[in-house]
């Protein structure tokens, strides 16, 4: 296996083309230097540079060699600023889980961003999936972190729960639906018509907050067709298959056939979480969450 130092040292002296000014930028001495040369040359089978008295010059092997040399060293010094990246937690991988509704808002962007330009040698990997199934995916470490809308299920105690706050919900309807021409909608005016939710399998949060929402006002829930992403159950409320409650940010969904209307309901709301493991957060979860504090903080500032 060849010798990084040796190849350090040969690499200086092609740049120099003089041993006496290589020795003085490897504040080494000259005959060392030399030796070292040598030594390496009869490593490789072959000779770096032709000498004289006056001269120093590459060989046409020496010539042909250095660039991989120079890969080599270049690739070297790259793992060790990787490597002290990764002990300081500013380099590495992140799973981060999120569902549907909260990729439309503008924290899920904002933070994604703020996350990218601070720590851009993480390869920060984004997983859709159910709220359902984040805390099983934080446990078995699919997931490093996940923003849900579902508190982990009671079994599972290596999970923690973050709230971030609440998102109020805004009514969906087709565009010719008589709701569409009011300012706002009442719940009970809603619970005339199927609501559009995710399905019953998938463990939504989104769901349960509703479910709860019309269980505290007394109300009938008539379910409608489901869709399995926020998107498609816009595109069924265009459809005129029924109404939905979604969160605000889903308004950017500007879907054509699709009026979005606040409530009159206050407690019309649905939360959000971070999740993440108990114990032993990485250094690259912690920086995560901070992120996340600092965007929160700078949008209450707005």
């Amino acid at each position: 296996m060849l010798d990084l130092r040796k190849l350090r040292y040969f690499l200086t002296v092609a740049e120099e083309l003089h041993f006496g000014r290589a020795a003085l930028r490897l504040h080494l001495a000259q005959p060392p230097l030399t030796r070292q040369i040598s030594a390496l040359e009869t490593e490789l089978g072959f000779r770096l540079f032709d000498r004289t008295s006056r001269t120093v010059s590459l060989t046409a092997q020496g010539r042909s060699f250095l660039p991989y040399a120079r890969a080599v060293l270049e690739q070297v010094d790259l793992a060790e600023v990787i490597a002290g990246k990764l002990a300081a937690g500013s380099a590495g991988q992140l799973a981060l889980g999120y569902v549907s509704s909260i990729a439309l808002s503008d924290l899920f962007s904002q933070t994604i961003q703020a996350f990218a330009l601070r720590f851009p040698d993480v390869q920060l990997t984004l997983v859709e999936c159910a709220s359902g199934s984040m805390g099983s995916q934080i446990t078995d470490g699919r997931l490093d972190i996940g923003l849900s809308r579902l508190l982990p299920q009671s079994g599972q105690t290596e999970v923690q729960a973050l709230s971030l706050g609440e998102e109020p919900l805004v009514a969906a309807v087709s565009s010719d639906n008589p709701l569409a021409s009011q300012a706002q909608i009442s719940l009970t005016q809603l619970s005339t018509y199927p609501l559009i939710l995710f399905p019953n399998d998938y463990g939504s949060g989104l769901n349960q907050s509703i479910e709860q929402l019309y269980r505290r006002n007394g109300l009938p829930l008539r379910p409608g067709p489901s869709g399995r992403q926020i998107t498609s159950i816009i595109a069924l409320v265009a459809a005129g298959q029924g109404v939905a409650l979604v969160p605000e940010c889903t308004q950017s969904l500007m879907s054509k056939g699709v009026t979005y209307r606040p409530l009159t309901d206050p407690d019309a709301c649905a939360q959000l979480l971070v999740l993440t493991r108990m114990q032993g957060r990485s250094l690259l979860v912690e920086a995560f969450m901070t992120v996340i504090d600092e965007v929160l903080l700078a949008r209450q500032h707005v």
